[in-house]
């Protein structure tokens, strides 16, 4: 399978990436600094230069040319309204259309848990955000594509156990991102799991077996 990882030298992508590859997937990953070229191409990618605020439709649509799928984990990660704006909202909108655009029929998305960022005083930065992340959920939920759209709880920068809660609607809790990054390969094996929003934590069954009874 060949897959298009938008976002690939982030917190996540960084970390699915040398997990597909070791599978036997070719990942195309997209980058847009010259000097991230060297790690995309170690884990076994193929690294393809492309800043995606920068980029139309149509030059997403040529990286994608030729995938199975598109997984989009980049974010702004707090860089300002701006590039939320441009990255968290119309970055998978763009990834929509530009699968379209060449049949890519798989879409994954990675989401925003509701409860984020709930219980402390509002903040104008981290409201935008979510105001994004929910509208490029509606126009990746509202395609005609075969989309998952995964909503991972706090983000640690942990190895994980491996062993995770994964539903349609969980409490609010924190997970390792090499959680997420494995519930990702494993979703991108079962192209029966479309069309389905699913929240993400930490908890007490392993990767394989969660995503095995989302399955049933």
């Amino acid at each position: 399978m060949k897959t298009l990882l938008i976002g690939a030298t982030g917190g996540i992508g960084s970390r699915l990436l040398p997990m597909l590859t070791a599978k036997g997937h070719d990942v195309v990953g997209l980058h847009r600094r010259k000097s991230q070229a060297e790690a995309i191409e170690k884990a076994g990618g193929q690294a393809v230069l492309g800043d995606l605020i920068e980029m139309s439709v149509a030059e997403l649509a040529e990286a994608a040319s030729g995938c199975d799928a598109i997984i989009f984990s980049a974010g702004a990660a707090g860089s300002g309204a701006e590039r939320t704006t441009a990255i968290d909202g119309e970055g998978p909108i763009k990834a929509v259309a530009a699968a379209r655009a060449v049949g890519v029929a798989r879409l994954y998305l990675v989401s925003a848990f509701p409860e984020a960022g709930r219980g402390g005083e509002p903040k104008a930065g981290f409201e935008h955000y979510m105001t994004e992340k929910k509208r490029a959920d509606v126009a990746v939920a509202s395609s005609d594509l075969d989309w998952v759209i995964l909503r991972p709880g706090k983000l640690l920068d942990t190895a994980g156990e491996g062993r995770i809660a994964l539903g349609s609607a969980l409490p609010y809790g924190a997970v390792a991102r090499d959680s997420v990054a494995r519930v990702l390969a494993s979703l991108l094996q079962r192209p029966a799991i479309c069309r389905e929003i699913m929240e993400l934590t930490d908890g007490e069954v392993a990767v394989e077996e969660a995503v095995s009874r989302i399955a049933r």
